[in-house]
């Protein structure tokens, strides 16, 4: 065992006995323990969960390797991604809290019908499996590099771990485990960071130091042939820049696993800080990471610029084992790099290794490349943790007890809750294993289906009364059909051929126009169709305004 794979295997099982201590000792008994902390959380310790519920092996793993090969391109994450939890705290967290239930399908259901709730239920199950799927990948990737183990059996010791916690605390468990693992995430990232950008600028502040070195990077990109790193939208057509901004921001928004958070809260003000305190948090990870991937692509390409294939750095066989990176046949000495696997480059970087690999590529010592290893795996673990809770809680509160036993005890809700985890884990180890496309993509699809089901449903609900079941329904199914169909035409899932984006749009953005789809159909449908009755719009605006305000008229 390498000197890394020791120190890797050292933080990776002192943080996962972390995790598993603390869930037993935030162990539940009660559905409102299971489902919602006993809404009970502090602001900022919810915060943290939520930045480390949000920040995945996406944002982690990916996001600066996406900016590395996009350059200026990539703002479009860090945009989308930040300005969707301003929407949040606006719009949605405050209002979703005050009401007060469980899960976002049971607010749709008593917003609107038990049909809609079933079909919201369904709907946040597909959103979270398919979001899930990339964190399991994630965390086998890690695995595979960093611990000499098979990327199938990464996968399941990660779930194990995660299921070991979620089953003994629920949201309660998962909540302070987050608050761990968003400590860790934030050590791993930042160490590095600091570190390289004092060896390389002698400045250790990533943010401002990484500007030095921009002029060097540009230069050497053009040698290799790659887009310039500091000129703006030269990959994507505007359009498509501010569709995949707003795609972003509103399946932020209308993400179950991140919604439910706020229900956590002791207050409706509390949930309002969460949000402003998870910005905070997220901020330290998002404004770093350009800084990281500028860091390491100028490092990568310095170290391989002109080397014959057989005198390459010794981080670039270590990555060559996992298959991340790739060498093409019959190269002698590199001359061209890239991330497409389709380009004809001399050599191929999969985006989702430059921060796991930064350390190696910078050389600093094992230690840090172990720690770095443990913050991958608790971002993968925190985000896929939430994810597995909503499945759970869709088919034990919104579909179980719904529809098969409504006078379940408590104790029988918790153990159809637990069963329905451990089935869900189950699929998540095989499609992580086996995912239907890269991290990034599959990632991309999590966020157009909340985009364009959620978040029209959820702000329509809240602040139009007239909205009614019919609406809701039909719009959520449109906006459905719709951007799944898109994203399967446009994107290589399932071993189907990918095909052109038409009018530029890309599949990242195809969920903003999903979710003017489903606001269209939404409205038109509730225009023609039977208004809701007098108590739900007295609902309505009970969770919009406080009780002492005068309530208005309904809308006829």
């Amino acid at each position: 065992m390498s000197d890394i794979q020791t120190w890797a295997l050292v933080f990776v099982a002192a943080s996962f006995a972390l995790y598993i201590g603390i869930a037993w000792r935030s162990r539940v008994k009660e559905t409102k323990g299971f489902f919602v902390a006993e809404q009970n959380i502090p602001a900022v310790a919810n915060g943290a969960a939520v930045a480390a519920d949000w920040m995945s092996a996406a944002s982690f793993i990916s996001m600066a390797g996406l900016i590395a090969f996009l350059g200026s391109d990539g703002s479009v994450y860090l945009m989308g991604w930040t300005g969707g939890f301003v929407l949040l705290a606006l719009l949605l967290a405050p209002y979703l809290r005050k009401w007060g239930k469980f899960t976002v399908p049971e607010f749709v259901g008593d917003r609107f019908s038990e049909t809609v709730r079933s079909v919201a239920a369904v709907v946040a199950i597909i959103v979270s499996f398919t979001y899930v799927v990339g964190q399991m990948a994630g965390g086998g990737i890690v695995f595979s590099r960093f611990l000499g183990v098979e990327q199938a059996a990464g996968v399941a010791i990660a779930a194990a771990v995660i299921f070991a916690y979620a089953v003994f605390g629920g949201m309660k468990g998962i909540t302070w485990t987050q608050v761990a693992q968003y400590t860790v995430m934030i050590t791993a990232y930042l160490i590095p960071a600091w570190a390289v950008a004092h060896t390389m600028t002698g400045f250790p502040v990533p943010q401002i130091s990484f500007g030095e070195i921009l002029a060097e990077l540009n230069r050497i990109g053009a040698e290799f042939g790659l887009p310039v790193y500091t000129e703006a939208f030269t990959a994507r057509p505007q359009l498509d820049v501010f569709l995949v901004t707003l795609s972003l921001m509103i399946g932020t928004a209308g993400l179950p696993h991140v919604i439910i958070r706020f229900y956590t809260t002791k207050t409706v003000r509390g949930a309002r800080y969460s949000a402003l305190w998870a910005l905070v948090f997220i901020g330290l990870l998002y404004t770093t990471a350009p800084a990281v991937g500028a860091f390491t692509k100028l490092n990568l390409l310095s170290g391989v610029q002109g080397a014959a294939v057989d005198a390459l750095p010794s981080w670039v066989q270590n990555w060559m084992a996992t298959g991340l990176v790739t060498v093409g046949e019959g190269v002698d000495t590199i001359g061209t790099v890239s991330n497409d696997p389709t380009s004809g480059a001399d050599l191929i970087i999969n985006n989702d290794i430059l921060v796991l690999a930064s350390p190696e590529i910078a050389g600093l010592p094992a230690p840090i490349v172990g720690l770095v290893a443990a913050g991958g795996l608790a971002a993968a673990m925190s985000t896929a943790a939430g994810l597995l809770l909503v499945i759970s809680s869709s088919v034990s509160h919104d579909l179980y007890f719904r529809y098969v036993d409504h006078h379940a005890s408590e104790s029988r809700r918790l153990l159809v809750s637990r069963i329905a985890m451990g089935l869900a884990v189950l699929v998540a180890i095989y499609f992580g294993i086996n995912p239907p496309a890269f991290v990034a993509q599959v990632v991309a699809f999590a966020f157009g289906l909340a985009a364009s089901t959620f978040f029209p449903i959820l702000l329509l609900g809240i602040f139009w009364k007239r909205t009614n079941a019919a609406g809701a329904v039909s719009g959520m199914l449109a906006g459905l059909a719709f951007t799944s169909t898109y994203m399967i035409y446009t994107l290589e899932v399932f071993g189907t051929q990918s095909n052109e984006h038409i009018l530029g749009i890309s599949p990242e953005g195809i969920g903003a126009i999903g979710a003017v789809v489903n606001l269209v159909v939404t409205v038109i449908v509730s225009l023609a169709t039977k208004p809701p009755s007098h108590e739900i719009q007295e609902m309505v605006e009970n969770i919009r305004y406080p009780a002492a305000v005068r309530r208005t008229e309904p809308t006829a």
